[in-house]
């Protein structure tokens, strides 16, 4: 049995509705999932909502609801958005289903057994808006905490324990020995100068029931909650143990119940996640897996943050992009070219409405769609839409970019798989500009050469169709339908030269992006 490309998104908090950080995330992960299907690999692509824990027992609380009530709402929109962003997700995880606590609850019974939990009294600083304690280490110079902690209060409170210290040396080691595990490599350096320079704190994996009761009860003391974020991590698992991954579950030593067929999931391929949660990833992460005896992820793959026009998005402010209100304009299509070609995974980003436009303009309606709509309404209007012999004059051009999206498509850089894609686009506008298709067609004389020029311009349309497909699904889709072909553009095999048969009709040309004034 193959394993499947297993691929993840962070899983999303539920105490508000999603943003174009969001949005971008999933969309990378969608066209990576989509890229690796489209390169015949068997993919599993899960994203989710992380459903537990004080901001959420407190937004429900003031918008009167119960937390389930309250969760359950907001997971309704939660998945009509990602239906909107037009997601592949094989599996859609909520951290209050049932399935999941009960493995949770598993790998908590065989953690406490194994002796890596103890209990103490903690006396010190909480954030209750990052439901995190802090420590001296966390103060400025002049004594407060960052803002971003929200309110931070003194408390006392006995909790249970994770021995994060003891594994400090092994995950120094694993991250030395292991440079692609955490990508970009400064996001690596990141965590290895984090190590290096603090001693590990151990990590408290309780709540007591008293301050929260919206989380899964510790199976060996139910005057506790698990700690929200020991529960989200282990969602990457808890979905393969119930599909009935076997290596996953010889760990929990979990009787979970309705077990599916086989599959190999574990361990994840990518794990894609925001930089702000890099040190539950690439810190907790790892060593929670250590102690239950699983493999690591392949790679953590990290990305930056956007701003809007250059300053940090905020509702209050006002300078929010919001991705569904730029779907129902622009079609989603452009909005998800945009952030895969606007920005790398990595840096920050910075989303400008002019750049989001003059991008729209300039590559999208201007450059591929105009290629298309040209190429075909000519042959519709000078061969009555059939194509003509075959011809190569493009080939090497086409062979040439079709080898430098696979490779980067393989090493998940979408930005530049894009940049590639548009070479292609732009040398097929330039040979229209050069052949001038519609001065050959005024010449009988010239009537070969013009079949050439159209076999050419129609399977350059064609070959980018399948390039294009994990980015830009609905278009390419249109742009096979206006070619006439009745499969799809999914096979990354379907995008050799010479695709288009002499003889084949093609269907009707229609614009794929509408201008629109500026």
């Amino acid at each position: 049995m193959s394993k499947p490309f297993y691929i993840t998104t962070a899983i999303d908090y539920v105490n508000g509705q999603p943003h174009l950080g969001h949005a971008y995330e999933k969309i990378i992960t969608d066209v990576i999932a989509r890229a690796r299907r489209s390169l015949g690999q068997e993919v599993f692509f899960l994203t989710g909502l992380d459903e537990h824990g004080q901001k959420v027992q407190q937004a429900a609380q003031a918008d009167g609801k119960t937390p389930q009530v309250y969760c359950d709402g907001l997971a309704a929109d939660w998945q009509a958005f990602a239906q909107k962003l037009e997601l592949t997700n094989n599996d859609f995880v909520r951290t209050t289903s049932t399935r999941h606590k009960e493995f949770v609850q598993a790998i908590l019974t065989k953690l406490h057994a194994a002796g890596e939990f103890y209990q103490k009294t903690y006396e010190g600083f909480y954030s209750a808006k990052e439901e995190t304690f802090l420590t001296e280490k966390d103060r400025r110079l002049d004594g407060t905490f960052d803002p971003s902690y929200g309110e931070v209060v003194k408390i006392q409170e006995n909790n249970y324990w994770f021995k994060l210290k003891a594994h400090q040396q092994w995950l120094i080691d694993y991250l030395e020995a292991n440079p692609s595990f955490v990508q970009p490599d400064y996001r690596r350096n990141e965590v290895l100068g984090f190590l290096k320079n603090n001693e590990l704190e151990d990590l408290c994996i309780s709540r007591p029931l008293a301050r929260l009761n919206w989380g899964i009860p510790l199976p060996f003391d139910k005057d506790y909650v698990t700690y929200v974020w020991f529960d989200a991590l282990v969602n990457y698992i808890s979905v393969p143990a119930n599909l009935g991954d076997a290596g996953v579950l010889a760990v929990s030593q979990s009787a979970i119940s309705n077990r599916q067929s086989a599959i190999q999931l574990w361990p994840a391929d990518v794990h894609f996640i925001g930089k702000d949660i890099l040190k539950f990833h690439a810190v907790y992460w790892p060593i929670m897996l250590k102690a239950m005896g699983l493999p690591l992820p392949k790679q953590i793959l990290v990305h930056g943050w956007w701003q809007k026009d250059g300053a940090k998005m905020s509702k209050s402010t006002g300078n929010v992009v919001d991705p569904v209100a730029i779907i129902a304009e622009w079609g989603v299509d452009a909005f998800r070219f945009y952030v895969v070609r606007e920005l790398a995974i990595g840096p920050d980003g910075n989303w400008t409405d002019a750049g989001f436009k003059s991008r729209y303009q300039a590559e999208l309606a201007n450059g591929l769609g105009n290629l298309v709509n040209r190429s075909l309404s000519m042959l519709k209007r000078y061969r009555n839409g059939v194509v003509p012999a075959r011809h190569d004059e493009l080939a090497p051009d086409a062979a040439k970019v079709v080898a430098e999206t696979q490779a980067l498509l393989e090493q998940s850089d979408l930005q530049g798989a894009l940049q590639a894609i548009w070479q292609l686009v732009n040398r097929a506008n330039q040979y229209v500009d050069q052949t001038k298709p519609f001065s050959l067609a005024k010449d009988p004389a010239q009537a070969q050469r013009l079949d050439e020029v159209l076999y050419n311009l129609a399977e350059t349309c064609r070959v980018l169709a399948v390039l294009l497909c994990p980015f830009i699904p609905s278009t390419t889709t249109k742009i096979y339908s206006q070619l006439g072909l009745t499969d799809s553009p999914d096979k990354f095999s379907a995008a050799s030269w010479g695709g288009l048969q002499a003889g084949h009709t093609i269907g009707d040309p229609a614009p794929l992006f509408p201008r629109k004034d500026a």
